[in-house]
């Protein structure tokens, strides 16, 4: 039993510090200028999708649902903190907590069912663009720099916590 604990606590912990660095990089401003994911409350759920998508992936990989568990946990909790700071109130948390939640589940879902770079693409514009066809480009960008990031996790230790997507910067299309 006391293992027991002692591994929950240690899965939740690790899942609280992948969740950190899921924050991290989904802040990284490269995102909102170069990728011209909007800037705003939904752009930045987005990212946060995406990558927690990413991690979430990996560790199903991994059959580290624990830690999944964890990640999740600690997500959601950081959601229902940050929509409690924007004032919204006891009374309509729940609800707003089952929106997103739909939102970020079908995130998951259009990433996972995508089957290749332009199912990822087609993902990518309808969700973080909000079907913006105008962004194909950005869009393009950002379904590479998924691609890259994941085979970047299937590299990384987990288990540790070590966490690296990759260079975002280098999936920037240059003018020419």
């Amino acid at each position: 039993m006391l293992k027991s604990l002692l591994k929950s606590r240690s899965d939740k912990a690790l899942g609280a510090e992948l969740c950190a660095a899921i924050g991290t990089q989904a802040r990284n401003p490269v995102f909102f200028t170069a990728f011209a994911v909007p800037d705003t409350i939904d752009g930045r759920f987005d990212m946060v999708a995406i990558h927690a998508w990413l991690v979430l992936e990996r560790l199903r990989e991994l059959g580290m649902k624990d830690v999944s568990q964890g990640v999740v946990d600690t997500l959601f909790s950081s959601f229902d903190e940050s929509l409690r700071d924007l004032g919204v109130g006891d009374i309509g948390i729940g609800h707003r907590m089952k929106k997103m939640a739909d939102a970020f589940y079908g995130r998951l879902t259009a990433y996972r069912e995508a089957k290749d770079a332009d199912g990822l693409k087609e993902a990518v514009i309808r969700n973080v663009y909000r079907g913006d066809t105008a962004r194909a480009s950005e869009a393009a960008s950002l379904a590479g720099y998924i691609a890259a990031a994941t085979a970047a996790l299937g590299n990384c230790d987990m288990a540790s916590g070590v966490v690296a997507f990759g260079d975002v910067s280098s999936f920037v299309r240059r003018s020419p």
